[in-house]
């Protein structure tokens, strides 16, 4: 199937052969659906706290947090093209040749509330400097109905440009006469719930190829400002999704997707690749939120105090783990001991040992929570569920009939299972991407992460390129699949603490206009 020019290919991309040969074994047999047990909900798979319980929790954080390396780790990677999608569709539709006099004529709902709140965007007074540049007023072109000029100053590189940058550098929230960019509110963030006993303030941003030096210049600039406003120093790093990372597309009949050259085509594996990225991290404690959650400092208490409750919850489980491996590892701990880190599986990890469990004998009972307690470790973060998209927290079965605690999209689930859409229907929570891990094992070595990822998790989508169809191939995602064999353990969390920009007019919501 592959010629010496494919494999050279491979060899560049940093892909060894078997695992093409994989990716093309999964395309010819998919993926097998996700069997759901139940919905977690309150009470049985997602811990809920009281206001008592939630003191303690961030007491316990600021007590312990500033004695491991802490990192803010944030997928950024992602173009805000998908943001502009409203204004791309009305921009090439548009004639521009409206009826000045016609004042009920009718625009599409979002671009009608976008062109109505121009004024409420941060990047408002940019997108002013830029158009008076060359002589031309907003507020003249408004009343002439003229949309496309100020949506080509806002989207191309005649104006800002803002349809080929990343979420990272588009600003975001207004504070008087400035104005900060995404990336800027996650430095305000992790001054306040990142620090170490130093000061030191590490976060990890992953960003794309093309966007990288923009990027970091454009952090260079403005880091001094806040290290200076909190006191702290940022150590920041970058990553850029790595090439063998990238999935081999196949055609129709599952055959390599060829460009008119005969290369092969790859694509991007989706944020499942960050697992590697992940990986290469040497914190102890890491954070993850994507790039587009964040709010103005007027409602940022919310997320810092439940930032505090999931990492001081997770810094006390990991201590009751690591005191429970000392004994394990011991090879004789007593009965009483070993009833007693059984009930902290359970009732604390949400670990469910076999149903005969009971009538093991004692060193299969130990090898049993050697194995499931020596593993990465996660708090997630979990919000009732009000019609926002996202993945969902779910009891879920493996093939030999073991429970676990999984978050599954809802294209993992076999639509055509009534049984399994009801279950899917009654899910309360769903997951805004709001983790924190420990990925140290008891004698504090980092783990492996790529050992527990569940690799018959991954997903199949059709694309076209060149005017033919092909097949491309996600990996596991980083919170899905990447994360499958993982220690989980989901914690409600405010719906105040998620707050995504989707679509551009999602900045005009009340939780970033404050």
């Amino acid at each position: 199937m592959f010629t010496n020019e494919d494999l050279r290919q491979f060899q560049t991309k940093g892909i060894d052969i078997k695992v093409i040969e994989k990716q093309i074994e999964n395309f010819k047999a998919g993926f097998p659906y996700i069997q759901l047990a139940s919905p977690a909900v309150t009470g049985n798979g997602i811990k809920s706290f009281n206001d008592s319980e939630v003191e303690k929790l961030q007491a316990f954080y600021d007590k312990h947090a500033e004695d491991y390396e802490i990192l803010k780790f944030v997928p950024a990677s992602g173009a805000a093209s998908r943001m502009f999608k409203d204004l791309f569709e009305f921009r090439e539709n548009n004639t521009g040749k409206a009826d000045t006099k016609n004042e009920e004529e009718k625009l599409p709902k979002a671009i009608s509330q976008f062109f109505n709140n121009i004024q409420k965007f941060a990047f408002y007074n940019d997108l002013k400097a830029v158009m008076e540049q060359n002589d031309l007023s907003i507020k003249t072109l408004l009343s002439a109905k003229d949309y496309n000029t100020i949506i080509d100053y806002l989207l191309t590189e005649k104006g800002l440009g803002y349809a080929s940058l990343p979420k990272a550098l588009l600003k975001f929230h207004s504070y008087g006469k400035d104005a900060r960019m995404a990336m800027e509110e996650h430095l305000v963030e992790g001054a306040n719930y990142c620090q170490n006993s130093e000061g030191r303030v590490g976060i990890h941003f992953t960003v794309s190829p093309e966007h990288a030096d923009r990027f970091i210049d454009e952090i260079n600039l403005i880091k001094d400002k806040y290290e200076k406003m909190f006191d702290v120093v940022y150590e920041l790093t970058f990553s850029m999704q790595k090439s063998s990372t990238d999935t081999i597309a196949v055609d129709i009949n599952n055959k390599p997707f060829r460009n008119a050259d005969e290369s092969i085509v790859f694509r991007p594996g989706g944020h499942g690749a960050l697992i590697e990225n992940l990986n290469d991290r040497e914190g102890e404690l890491i954070f993850i939120k994507n790039i587009d959650n964040i709010v103005p400092d007027s409602l940022k208490e919310e997320t810092y105090r439940f930032k505090r409750v999931i990492g001081g919850y997770l810094l006390d489980l990991q201590q009751r783990v690591a005191d429970a491996m000392e004994k394990l590892e011991d090879g004789n701990p007593t009965d009483n001991e070993i009833k007693k880190i059984t009930t902290l599986a359970k009732d604390k990890l949400s670990i469910v040992p076999p149903a005969d469990f009971d009538q093991w004998g004692r060193m299969e009972k130990i090898d049993f929570l050697f194995t499931k307690l020596n593993r990465p470790l996660r708090v997630c973060g979990m919000v009732k569920n009000e019609g926002e998209p996202g993945g969902g927290p779910f009891w879920v079965k493996d093939s030999e009939g073991q429970l676990s605690l999984q978050i599954v999209e809802s294209s993992q689930v076999n639509p055509e299972d009534p049984q399994q859409r009801e279950i899917l229907s009654k899910s309360t929570h769903f997951n805004p991407v709001d983790l924190v891990c420990y990925v140290r094992d008891y004698n504090g070595e980092l783990f492996d992460l790529r050992e527990y990822v569940d690799p018959m998790t991954g997903f199949i989508s059709i694309k076209s390129k060149d005017g033919r169809e092909l097949k491309a191939q996600e990996l596991p995602g980083l919170w899905n699949g990447a994360m499958a064999d993982w220690i989980t353990v989901f914690v409600e969390v405010p719906i105040a603490t998620f707050n995504p920009v989707k679509t551009i007019n999602d900045l005009l919501r009340k939780e970033h206009q404050a």
